[in-house]
């Protein structure tokens, strides 16, 4: 069997062309910041930072960098016209309250289910780093996560039940990784889609779970 992962930028472009126009969205640190470079065009999207930014556009040229405008990741970002800041307090208040239509988050794993677990391996003198993550997780109106599949040592990052401390219960929505996109449900994974030559079958035995076929 033969099949071609989906580098970095192809998937944050797969996520892009999901984001429905006049979407207020907010990127999570990583890989989901890449999907500011690949919105559509036409397409109006209002992404969010919880540092208080709400109007970012896409990273800046090499060489135009503003390190008094960055996203919550210290990135370097833009800003659309329109474009606003604001205290990290109301920021959060957008957050919980429910205003955020999408947030795009990483992932250490991602239970069947929907359970998150994206801010810390439980690992002896790991760092844990939660930071808006389950404020955005809960308050979000839809949580999609955006990962590598598999880890660097070949384990699903897709798992029965998370065995890492939890970000969230049963808040994601959408998985999109390098292999596949699959939606959570209250019964397990369903597919979406996933690249070309990988079979569900194939996609299954990956995983070690049951996939449900696309509707």
């Amino acid at each position: 069997m033969s099949y071609q992962k989906r580098s970095k930028d192809e998937l944050a472009r797969r996520v892009a062309q999901d984001i429905h126009d006049g979407a207020y969205v907010n990127l999570g640190i990583g890989q989901p910041t890449l999907v500011a470079n690949h919105i559509p065009a036409g397409c109006e999207v209002i992404l969010h930072s919880e540092n208080g930014i709400l109007g970012m556009g896409p990273a800046p040229a090499k060489g135009s960098e503003d390190y008094d405008l960055i996203n919550a990741g210290k990135q370097p970002v833009t800003l659309l016209a329109g474009g606003a800041f604001f205290h990290h307090a109301d920021s959060f208040g957008m957050m919980r309250g429910g205003h955020l239509d999408i947030c795009v988050l990483g992932a250490f794993q991602v239970s069947a289910t929907g359970d998150l677990a994206n801010w810390s391996t439980g690992e002896e003198g790991a760092i844990p780093a939660v930071g808006g993550a389950m404020d955005l997780a809960i308050g979000a109106k839809q949580t999609w996560v955006m990962m590598d599949l598999l880890t660097k040592q070949g384990a699903s990052k897709v798992v029965p039940q998370c065995t890492y401390p939890l970000t969230g219960l049963g808040c994601v929505k959408r998985i999109y990784t390098d292999l596949t996109t699959l939606e959570c449900t209250s019964q397990g994974l369903r597919l979406i889609d996933t690249v070309a030559g990988l079979s569900r079958e194939a996609l299954q035995t990956l995983v070690g779970l049951p996939i449900a076929p696309a509707a």
